[in-house]
C-alpha cells in the first residue's frame, strides 16, 4: 500500500510535494549506490559508482526542499566523492607512489 505522500495524483496538485518526494527518492538511490560501492571491489565499477554519488550529491545540493544546513552537509559530499572518482579515474595522470608499487609487487 502506498502512503499519500507517494500518491502521484496528489503530487501533481501539490509540486512542492512532488519534488520532495522526488528529493527523498533520489536521496535513497544515493544511499544504495554508496552501499553498492562498498560492496564492489572493482576500480572501474567503483569510479562509475563515485562519479554517480557525487552527481547525486550535487543534485540534491540544488533542491531548496532541503535546509541550508543539509545542502551544504551535500556540497562537502560532493566534493568527497568527486575526489574520490578523480583518484579512481583511469586517466589520473598521477604516478603510483612508493606504496603503491610496492603493494601490486607483493599482490603478484
Amino acid at each position: 500500500m502506498q502512503s499519500p505522500a507517494a500518491d502521484p495524483a496528489l503530487a501533481a496538485h501539490d509540486p512542492q510535494q512532488a519534488l520532495a518526494q522526488a528529493c527523498r527518492s533520489l536521496w535513497l538511490a544515493t544511499l544504495s549506490l554508496m552501499t553498492a560501492y562498498m560492496h564492489n571491489g572493482a576500480p572501474a565499477h567503483r569510479y562509475l559508482l563515485a562519479t554517480r554519488i557525487a552527481r547525486n550529491f550535487e543534485t540534491l545540493r540544488e533542491q531548496e526542499c532541503f535546509g541550508p544546513g543539509t545542502r551544504s552537509r551535500f556540497a562537502r559530499l560532493a566534493q568527497q566523492w568527486r575526489r574520490t572518482a578523480q583518484h579512481l579515474s583511469p586517466h589520473n595522470a598521477q604516478p603510483a607512489g612508493v606504496f603503491t608499487r610496492l603493494q601490486r609487487l607483493l599482490a603478484r
